[in-house]
């Protein structure tokens, strides 16, 4: 039944693709929603010891928007885009036709297991393809729970869930597929691009990055500290577009670090570790890792720094006097620490995110909208937010993905629905004006030539 979808068959986006959006939504919210609603939160509540607050937040209610907004829209998204003709096809019916890629495989990572699997599933079955799911093995219980709920809502010839681990996942990609959708790290990216490779299959990439946060010139401290702290030791840091890391001039430093001390002990107490809102790291290897880095920063910690491994804890941790060449700045910390490089200026600041990929987010803080507007004008990211961070990513008409060695390609919204449409481009003739088309049949002449250049050219419909 899979083969189906490559080739049209039965799956189109107006026989299938509304209908399964809207069995669909019962896989997030059940014949019994409290019940089902209930399942949904436990998983990461489990996994990841995440507060059932941020769970719904960034679990369940990001998708049901998606999937709301999408179900109200698609109607409009899948009629045929006009295009615009010339003189020569001036009687032609000329669209834009979208149809469904085929068969889509949906890779999903560890940080974010419901939102990061079932999201990009709402823009594949909007767009109306078959859809093989890949949950993160390191989730294992939102991976069992999907397992489960996806075939007793949707259809099992349309749509399936594959378990396992990295061995499983090899196995799965030697299979040709009409598209490949992961969120990952880029060491797995580059294998998955190997396999596609073969089968020349299109691939979206949602990679991450070090995602740099500019606080420059006038700023309320008070507020703009909030809301960083809100945005970085969200689900303990564990988020692809929390911001990596401060650039601020060493005056502005000395301001916010008592800022962000208050924002910390008003969020989560004097002993974060007890505090039922602070998440845990996600598994043992990934607490190693952070205490590595931290272990080998030349950077001062003002601010955390503590951490238990049995209890996968780390304190939401500040560290000053970093460098750019820190082992803190060499990769995506993905992890509750906050490194705050020194800068002099903005152009500083800009010049040194410019030396690196290009990140995933880039957010900036400033009460000046000449500094908002300069940083955005000279660098570039997937997405960007002035005084904020993450919550442009909870908007479903905002694309989001990445550039460059962050991502290749976005989804949310439309754009989901449009990374997995195949617009095909649709001419209807008919046999009127024959002796229009001799124009262009031998035998040939220079007179045939000049005027067929201008029927044809973009400029012909105009001046007629």
């Amino acid at each position: 039944p899979f083969a189906k979808g490559r080739h049209g068959g039965r799956v189109t986006p107006q026989t299938l693709g509304l209908g399964s959006l809207k069995s669909f939504s019962l896989v997030s919210k059940g014949s019994e929603p409290s019940t089902c609603f209930l399942l949904l939160i436990h998983c990461p509540l489990v996994d990841a010891h995440q507060p059932k607050f941020e769970a719904v937040l960034s679990e369940v209610d990001i998708l049901l928007n998606d999937l709301t907004f999408t179900i109200s829209n698609l109607s409009s998204w899948m009629q045929p885009e006009s295009a615009s003709t010339n003189l020569a096809t001036k009687l032609d019916d000329c669209f834009i036709r979208r149809e469904p890629l085929g068969v889509v495989l949906i890779i999903g990572s560890w940080n974010y297991p419901l939102q990061l699997l079932l999201l990009p599933m709402v823009g594949a079955i909007a767009a109306g393809n078959c859809v093989i799911l890949k949950p993160s093995e390191v989730s294992a219980t939102t991976g069992s729970l999907v397992a489960e709920l996806v075939p007793k809502y949707l259809s099992q010839e349309c749509y399936a869930v594959i378990r396992g681990g990295a061995e499983e996942t090899q196995e799965l990609l030697k299979n040709r597929f009409d598209h490949i959708f992961f969120t990952g790290s880029k060491g797995v990216a580059r294998s998955i691009l190997q396999a596609a490779s073969l089968h020349f299959t299109p691939v979206t990439l949602e990679l991450g990055g070090k995602s740099p946060c500019v606080v420059y010139g006038p700023v309320n401290m008070t507020a703009a500290a909030r809301r960083l702290v809100w945005a970085k030791f969200f689900n303990a840091g564990q988020s692809c577009v929390a911001p990596d890391y401060i650039l601020c001039t060493s005056s502005t430093r000395d301001l916010l670090l008592p800022a962000l001390k208050e924002a910390l002990w008003e969020f989560y107490g004097e002993d974060p570790r007890t505090c039922p809102d602070l998440c845990r790291i996600v598994s043992p290897q990934h607490w190693t890792r952070l205490r590595a880095l931290l272990e080998k920063t030349r950077g001062r910690i003002v601010i955390g720094g503590e951490s238990d491994q049995e209890d996968k804890y780390m304190a939401p941790t500040v560290v000053v006097d970093v460098s750019e060449d820190d082992a803190l700045m060499a990769e995506e910390i993905l992890g509750p620490i906050l490194p705050i490089l020194s800068v002099e200026s903005v152009e500083e600041a800009i010049a040194l995110i410019n030396r690196g990929q290009k990140p995933l987010a880039l957010y900036v803080f400033s009460e000046e909208s000449s500094v908002v507007k300069t940083v955005l004008e000279k660098t570039s990211s997937g997405g960007f937010c002035s005084n904020d961070g993450i919550v442009h990513m909870t908007l479903p008409s905002l694309p989001f993905g990445g550039v460059g060695a962050s991502g290749w390609g976005s989804y949310h919204g439309r754009w989901g629905f449009e990374t997995f449409s195949h617009r095909r481009a649709c001419m209807l003739r008919g046999w009127a004006l024959e002796r229009f088309n001799t124009l262009r049949y031998p035998p040939y002449s220079d007179g045939k030539l000049g005027w067929l250049r201008w029927t044809t050219s973009a400029h012909s419909c105009v001046l007629m």
